[in-house]
């Protein structure tokens, strides 16, 4: 799969998650021993919201983030977009949210529509990783927020063999077990390690235009949360 590009690559990504919808948030859970719900609340917090603030969860998925954004700011306006319906439609069944059909890099907004632009495990995903940055700073308004949420390269160090057990072994037989669609779970290694690194995510970040740009490492250093201003 890693050597697929282009529209392969993304045509493979949109019927991948369309199949493990169903299960998708179930498996977060485990896969994370639970830890991806306090991630969800630490991306609200970072982008520093109000009751009235607009807000876009890009690559929301069944819509767990945007579902803890309108929880934390009940008035906020929130847009809940992603490019696989079946994804959107399990996400419809858990409550209400304004879900829209999108596609990272080129996002249906007008410029500055946004009062922050939040993602939880979008960017390993996308084809074209700085024009998905760059779409999001263009939909961002002037002092904006950016935060991202999503794996990356972990360093080398004593617990590499057990992250490698962790990735490779347990994540795809549960996710076999669990959704019949294991090549999914070794998709997630693969992707993981051959995804930037936490320095190199926010050095495109800055490239693009946008300031204080900050990181942090979680879950051993495979996890990373990025947040900025534009």
């Amino acid at each position: 799969m890693t050597q697929l590009t282009g529209r392969e690559r993304a045509a493979y990504v949109q019927n991948m998650f369309t199949q493990i919808a169903k299960r998708y948030d179930l498996m977060n859970r485990l896969m994370t021993g639970g830890q991806d719900i306090r991630w969800r609340k630490m991306v609200i917090k970072l982008a520093r919201m109000t009751n009235n603030a607009s807000l876009l969860d890009l690559g929301t998925g069944t819509g767990d983030l945007a579902r803890e954004a309108l929880t934390q700011f009940p008035q906020a306006r929130i847009t809940a977009a992603d490019f696989t319906l079946q994804m959107m439609r399990v996400g419809k069944k858990n409550g209400s949210l304004n879900f829209s059909t999108a596609d990272a890099l080129h996002l249906p907004f007008n410029d500055a529509s946004f009062d922050a632009v939040i993602s939880g495990f979008l960017m390993r995903n996308v084809i074209n990783l700085d024009k998905a940055i760059e779409e999001q700073y263009r939909v961002l308004k002037n002092g904006g927020r950016i935060v991202i949420l999503d794996t990356t390269r972990p360093k080398k160090n004593i617990l590499s063999p057990f992250i490698w057990i962790h990735m490779h072994i347990i994540i795809p037989t549960l996710g076999g077990l669990l959704t019949g669609v294991s090549e999914a779970y070794r998709y997630l290694p693969e992707t993981t390690e051959g995804f930037v690194t936490a320095e190199d995510m926010a050095a495109r970040m800055s490239k693009t235009g946008f300031k204080n740009v900050n990181f942090k490492r979680l879950m051993f250093g495979t996890i990373a949360i990025h947040w900025a201003e534009k």
